[in-house]
């Protein structure tokens, strides 16, 4: 098996691509020949990856949370491209909330972070199995957080509670998709700078909450997006045939 991954013959939806985690990832299958279709609410962003990655990189506006529009994008890539062997589901976020006392926490505000982060990759995941169980081949990966596995440094309740549903999702699908060999696999990433949001967080903690941070990670240093994206990568790959259903914790050691 050769030592670097070669995506030349996949089809590969990459969600959450304008920026931070999800370019890092379009730029990672890229630069290994897949042809990749990158797909953000954030029309401007998204073109901006796909040019930074060539040719072989199609940007898509789209907002994973409303099922038609996630329909409709399969079945331009199935006419136009043909079905589509690799989902990478990136999107997700805070919706530009803080947090809140749970008693003060709204069901639009609550909606609004389920809907981006757990909505989405069911959506997506459900658009994209036919194609990959007549294939029979299917790689479908899912960016959740430390927060779906311990508690969300944002301390906001659905993030970490929609975060911890797509890490379940991850290992249902996993058993459900199984039989069609689609794996289904999660990546967990700690804290990175890698988009406005995180940066307006990292700023807040201030120099002393910074520093405690980074004192609690084992390799005393934080990642950077293409630390998920080369975990991504794996899971993707051949060498990932037989791994299923398990989350992957990139966070430097807790």
């Amino acid at each position: 098996m050769p030592d670097t991954f070669d995506f030349s013959a996949r089809r590969v939806v990459v969600t959450g691509a304008a920026q931070g985690f999800g370019r890092a990832i379009c730029q990672a299958f890229t630069s290994r020949g897949a042809t990749v279709f990158a797909c953000d609410i954030q029309s401007g962003g998204v073109e901006e990856t796909a040019r930074l990655c060539g040719p072989s990189c199609h940007a898509f506006t789209l907002n994973v949370a409303d099922s038609q529009g996630v329909t409709a994008l399969f079945d331009e890539l199935i006419e136009k491209h043909g079905p589509v062997d690799t989902l990478v589901n990136n999107a997700g976020g805070v919706a530009g909330q803080t947090g809140l006392p749970i008693e003060q926490v709204t069901l639009a505000q609550w909606q609004a972070i389920v809907d981006v982060n757990l909505t989405g990759a069911f959506l997506m995941s459900q658009a994209a199995a036919p194609a990959m169980k007549q294939q029979k081949f299917g790689r479908i990966v899912n960016i959740s957080s430390r927060a779906g596995l311990d508690v969300s440094l944002t301390g906001i309740q659905a993030y970490a509670g929609a975060k911890a549903g797509q890490i379940g999702l991850t290992r249902q699908l996993a058993h459900e998709l199984g039989p069609w060999n689609i794996t289904v696999n999660n990546v967990a990433p700690g804290f990175i700078r890698s988009n406005p949001s995180t940066e307006k967080q990292w700023q807040a903690m201030g120099k002393e909450g910074q520093a405690q941070l980074i004192d609690r990670i084992a390799l005393k240093r934080l990642g950077a997006p293409e630390d998920i994206a080369h975990a991504v990568l794996f899971f993707a790959s051949p060498w990932a045939n037989w791994v299923t259903g398990q989350v992957l914790s990139v966070d430097g050691g807790r």
